[in-house]
């Protein structure tokens, strides 16, 4: 009862920060992303019925017992689901910098359940695939379907889904993501989605979200990308906004963080299709049409602070390989 999976990083256009259900992960307001190519999770599951307790590799190490509690309950919401009650080892590696704002958790978890699903020698649907993969990291939602994703609300397990809006062919976009610091965060997204309720700029950015998700979606569907850039900006800004004013406050940004913005806002001037957004982290994702994207990243490193960065165009869904 072995199975291995991979599932791509996503980067939201349209932010999730927050929650209405803190145990179902039902998210506060809708969100959209595209799947990133080359910047994936590989997990293998093996189900053991002899082995007392789930056990936890992450890049070759045995993992610490925080990550090791959270993956086993995840593993045992699919246990309740697979109607199964073996215990699991878990082998997890990542290609990409985990907890830096590059949504590590949504590939982790995504590529997690569909491995254990398919090791339980289970068929489910990809709809109920994103709700499981939910239940581990919310955004794991967005990276098992293919392509350009949105993730619904919904008030039940079962409502909050996400599904393909556009195929990876659809348009050709490309995201340069600009790594400042490769550092874990002191503060991870589970615990900022907490205490999105404390500020008070929280309400007025969930009220507005549905709106801002119709433009980005039409924007990108009609490959508009002023009017896409000016959106997905906006979101950013805006939930960045509701982390400084929480309470506590989260400060994931950095001065060479402000200096790409700033950078990317006047190279936009200048003519290059390019627009910034920063998930729970330093780093930031200048995202843009594939043929600027070389001028871009010749650009991008030669700005202080920027350690590397990584390209990843529009990825596929999360698959089991072996």
């Amino acid at each position: 009862m072995r199975a291995t999976a991979t599932a791509n990083s996503n980067i939201a256009f349209i932010k999730y920060w927050g929650n209405i259900d803190e145990s179902l992960r039902l998210p506060a307001n809708p969100s959209l992303s595209m799947n990133l190519d080359g910047l994936y999770t590989e997990t293998t599951v093996e189900w053991h019925p002899e082995q007392q307790g789930d056990s936890l590799n992450i890049n070759g190490q045995s993992a610490d017992e925080r990550a090791t509690d959270r993956v086993s309950q995840h593993l045992s919401a699919l246990r309740k689901r697979l109607d199964i009650n073996y215990s699991a080892h878990v082998d997890s590696v990542n290609n990409f910098p985990m907890g830096a704002g590059i949504a590590s958790s949504a590939a982790s978890f995504a590529a997690l359940t569909v491995a254990a699903v398919a090791a339980a020698g289970a068929a489910l649907s990809e709809r109920e695939l994103t709700c499981l993969a939910r239940l581990g990291s919310g955004s794991a939602s967005r990276s098992v379907p293919s392509g350009f994703v949105e993730w619904v609300t919904g008030l039940s397990h079962a409502e909050s889904f996400a599904f393909t809006i556009a195929p990876r062919d659809h348009w050709g976009l490309v995201d340069l993501v600009a790594i400042v610091h490769a550092g874990h965060k002191e503060v991870g997204s589970r615990e900022g989605h907490t205490s999105a309720s404390t500020s008070e700029f929280q309400t007025a950015r969930v009220k507005t979200a549905a709106q801002r998700l119709d433009v980005c979606r039409q924007a990108l569907l009609e490959r508009d990308f002023a009017s896409f850039a000016s959106v997905v900006e906006h979101d950013s800004d805006m939930m960045h906004a509701v982390m400084m004013t929480s309470k506590p406050p989260l400060f994931y940004w950095r001065p060479s963080s402000l200096v790409l913005m700033d950078a990317v806002r006047r190279w936009r001037s200048e003519g290059l299709r390019v627009c910034y957004t920063l998930d729970a982290g330093p780093n930031v994702h200048c995202v843009c049409v594939a043929s600027d994207a070389d001028e871009l990243g010749e650009r991008i490193v030669q700005l202080p602070g920027v350690e590397r960065v990584l390209r990843a165009s529009v990825g596929g869904g999360a698959e089991v390989s072996a």
